[in-house]
């Protein structure tokens, strides 16, 4: 048997487990999107994913994953560029990477206790005269505990993304007399694009997705498309919309992807 011939049966697995964990579900949710809770084949749930009230769940869901982001690459860049410049980056760069090794849950549970009326957050502010707040169910405690989580999946990509960045264009960039911010603006940055784009996918679209946090945290105060697929699922019973509104979310991701996919290439040029 020839050496291509052998390369072919050790792609068998790789297949067998694309189908079986990725097509496979895909298309299930597929099937599912265009049945009613009661089983019968229906268009009403694409029908019904359209209404004001999807809508604007759609936008919140949008909005907050957006924010998110946003707020990710603004800790996450300079973050990222302070470790290139530091001598001990694999040790930093081992702290970063260590919480996300704790489970997600536990840390969420974490936050809960640390917001919480009698938390550490509150204590400080007690301290600091400025009394106790409501720090748990807002969207200021949803989006900080999210950026928590997912500031790690920023950080690393543009981490890569800087270390790859040859540092004779810095030199030749100070050489013709450019400033520092014009050689971050011209020369640092647009190279590092593509390390941005694959952090801000890296964020966004599981961003897009949130129960679990938005439940424990925002309680009712932010409602995504995450939450409604999982009260389709789990609470309703209705399948079938759960289903439709997974096959948007997962259609709008894929748009995302598309549009950010060619940062890699961009950002090595």
């Amino acid at each position: 048997m020839t050496e291509r011939a052998w390369r072919n049966w050790y792609l068998v697995p790789y297949g067998i487990w694309l189908v079986l964990f990725v097509i496979a579900p895909i298309v299930f949710l597929l099937y599912e999107s265009f049945l009613d809770i009661d089983g019968h084949w229906t268009v009403a749930n694409y029908e019904k994913v359209l209404t004001p009230i999807y809508l604007k769940m759609m936008a919140y869901s949008f909005w907050y994953a957006f924010l998110i982001t946003l707020v990710s690459l603004l800790i996450g860049y300079p973050t990222a560029y302070w470790l290139t410049k530091t001598r001990h980056k694999q040790l930093w760069l081992l702290l970063l990477i260590l919480p996300m090794w704790v489970n997600l849950l536990l840390k969420v549970y974490a936050f809960l206790g640390l917001f919480g009326t009698y938390g550490l957050a509150n204590a400080l502010l007690q301290t600091l005269g400025v009394g106790p707040r409501q720090l748990l169910f807002t969207d200021f405690s949803f989006v900080f505990v999210s950026v928590y989580i997912f500031i790690p999946f920023m950080v690393l990509p543009i981490f890569n993304a800087l270390e790859e960045l040859p540092p004779s264009l810095i030199d030749a960039a100070r050489d013709l007399g450019a400033s520092a911010w014009t050689t971050f603006r011209r020369v640092v940055f647009p190279l590092t694009l593509g390390g941005v784009k694959a952090g801000c996918q890296a964020v966004f679209i599981p961003a897009l997705s949130l129960f679990m946090i938005t439940r424990l945290v925002a309680g009712n105060r932010v409602i995504t498309l995450g939450t409604a697929i999982e009260q389709h699922f789990l609470v309703t019973q209705d399948w079938g919309m759960g289903a439709t509104i997974a096959v948007v979310l997962m259609a709008a991701m894929a748009v995302i992807v598309v549009l950010t996919g060619t940062g890699r290439k961009e950002g090595s040029r």
